[in-house]
């Protein structure tokens, strides 16, 4: 017996706007890689609720998290103290057990990319600390 298949996602893109603090900043005076992962981070539990109407206390609730798997960067021009900035993000991808996130951080200013990446998110039992299937729901709700 096969398992179905997963739909596409619509790929929707939501936007958070968040600015430059700052603790933010390393040595040279710009954003310290550490920091874009907590951006996407951030960003995501926003659009979560506002975007997909699904946010992360309705996962807490029901005894659930995500865990992130794999985080992939590319810079491509530094953010600085007080600058604002975009983070865009949609789900690229389905899995059994999570979902693939991809995104872009653009400079608010002039729309230029500061970074892009993915993230792989796998969907977890909070009581187990094990990686659980996708609930259909949740899939049904992700997948505009």
């Amino acid at each position: 017996m096969t398992e179905p298949a997963l739909p596409t996602p619509g790929r929707t893109r939501f936007e958070t706007e968040l600015q430059v603090r700052p603790d933010d900043l390393d040595m040279m005076q710009h954003v310290h890689a550490s920091r874009y992962l907590d951006y996407v981070l951030a960003a995501r539990c926003d659009q979560m609720a506002r975007g997909y109407g699904m946010g992360m206390e309705a996962f807490l609730a029901r005894g659930l998290g995500w865990y992130t798997r794999v985080s992939h960067f590319e810079y491509h021009r530094p953010l600085r103290f007080g600058e604002r900035f975009r983070v865009r993000t949609w789900i690229q991808e389905f899995f059994k057990d999570g979902v693939r996130v991809e995104f872009e951080i653009l400079k608010a200013a002039n729309g230029k990319l500061a970074a892009s990446g993915w993230c792989h998110f796998t969907l977890v039992n909070l009581q187990t600390g094990r990686a659980m299937p996708l609930p259909a729901e949740v899939v049904a709700q992700y997948a505009v």
